[in-house]
């Protein structure tokens, strides 16, 4: 009886995200091992919840750029046992090269983050040998020339994966994980920052130039990552999709001090790309500090 008093406590501290999202599972184990002792105990306890909880990525204040992310919070519901799987390929178009060379990477921080607040998750082989066996049968659905996606012969992919995964496995999500390109800009000023998606990124530079010149042209457009997630159940209802920005992938090109040239580092910064996927995830996941109108 006592044990199902704490899982509830710990059930109903999770959903008040204006305390905490560290996930249930964690903070019971938490809870259970502060219960053996008695006022020092409690104390141990304390400090230890809290250091849980600022393990979340924090945001970094009210941003006028953070997406409107969707939930369809009764499907959302109803996705209550089961692991989900994260799909090796993009739901949209392909992301750029460059991306896609980190894309891996990047699937690996949001499984770590999906895990951390309680969630199963299978093996992306999983997906990605179901997907490889149908592209024999219906075709690659990506021009490998254009880049351009077959939409027909898609669906029919995703399909036949779903079906197996529903036999075979106990997946009751698929998660889609897509590296977008997009324009960003800095603002004028002295506090020259880019805003999009609901980060803020400051200049990069690059180069062994002497740095940048007085009239250099901050006005241009710059390149910049962000990443989209989509969750979809077994019958491919859509039950989320959300955006976070992760960073410029453009740097001030010291070298001419007149242009931005692209990043040798890109998407290498953990910290920015946790901070653009717990935005990408709100309010699937609660994130602490959102920094959307009215987040918590």
């Amino acid at each position: 009886m006592f044990a199902s008093m704490a899982e509830s406590m710990a059930s109903a501290l999770i959903e008040d995200h204006k305390m905490c999202t560290s996930p249930p599972k964690k903070f019971l184990l938490i809870l259970k091992t502060a219960l053996n002792y008695r006022t020092s105990g409690l104390c141990a306890f304390i400090l230890t919840f809290l250091q849980a909880c600022s393990a979340s990525p924090i945001g970094g204040g009210y941003n006028a750029t953070t997406p409107k992310n969707i939930l369809d919070q009764e499907l959302f519901n109803s996705l209550k046992s089961g692991a989900v799987v994260i799909a090796n390929v993009n739901l949209g178009p392909p992301s750029r090269n460059y991306l896609e060379k980190r894309a891996a990477m990047v699937d690996s921080r949001v499984r770590t983050y999906l895990e951390s607040n309680g969630y199963e998750v299978s093996a992306q082989r999983e997906f990605s040998q179901r997907w490889n066996n149908a592209i024999l049968i219906y075709g690659d659905p990506i021009d490998p020339t254009t880049g351009r996606v077959n939409q027909k012969a898609f669906i029919q992919i995703v399909q036949a994966v779903r079906d197996q995964l529903r036999e075979q496995t106990d997946i009751r999500g698929i998660v889609f994980t897509d590296l977008i390109e997009k324009d960003a800009f800095f603002e004028q000023g002295l506090n020259r920052v880019s805003r999009f998606d609901g980060v803020t990124r400051k200049p990069s530079v690059q180069g062994a130039g002497s740095g940048v010149t007085a009239d250099f042209d901050w006005s241009r457009a710059v390149s910049a990552v962000s990443l989209r997630v989509s969750l979809f159940n077994m019958d491919l209802d859509r039950i989320f999709t959300g955006q976070g920005g992760i960073e410029v992938t453009d740097a001030v090109d010291t070298r001419s001090g007149t242009s931005f040239v692209r990043r040798r580092d890109v998407l290498n910064n953990e910290s920015h790309i946790d901070e653009g996927i717990a935005i990408a995830l709100h309010p699937a996941i609660l994130m602490k500090k959102w920094p959307g109108a009215g987040g918590p």
